[in-house]
């Protein structure tokens, strides 16, 4: 697959993060398909958009990212969740991954982080 042909959904309540996590995406190649603010727009704009991956923020408003990630699994379990966050609650990221995350990178991250977690991920699918 061309890496513009790797399709984004970024979930992040911080407006300036998602602002750079798009830049990021754009200058490595991939397509941001869509942006949420929160876990429950995560779920409708995962729905109207089928990203082949979703990076998702952990603590947001509304529904947190691990409750967006069980939501989304639970719709398609084949989705590829990456979820980032600033926290080092090991309890935290061992929740998101036990309902389907499929990576988990620290923020601050740099844009190799992101592009070979995505790799990675797409190679196992």
């Amino acid at each position: 697959m061309a890496l513009k042909d790797v399709r984004v959904l970024i979930v992040d309540d911080e407006a300036f993060f998602r602002s750079s996590l798009r830049q990021t995406i754009d200058a490595i190649g991939f397509t941001v398909v869509a942006e949420a603010a929160d876990g429950r727009d995560a779920v409708r704009q995962y729905l109207a958009h089928r990203p082949h991956i979703t990076i998702m923020d952990l603590y947001m408003p509304e529904k947190n990212g691990i409750d967006a990630t069980r939501e989304i699994m639970a719709l398609d379990k084949n989705a590829n969740i990456i979820t980032s966050s600033a926290s080092d609650c090991a309890s935290d990221t061992d929740a998101v991954v036990k309902v389907g995350a499929k990576a988990v990178v620290k923020k601050p991250f740099e844009a190799r982080e992101i592009y070979q977690a995505v790799r990675t991920l797409l190679s196992r699918s």
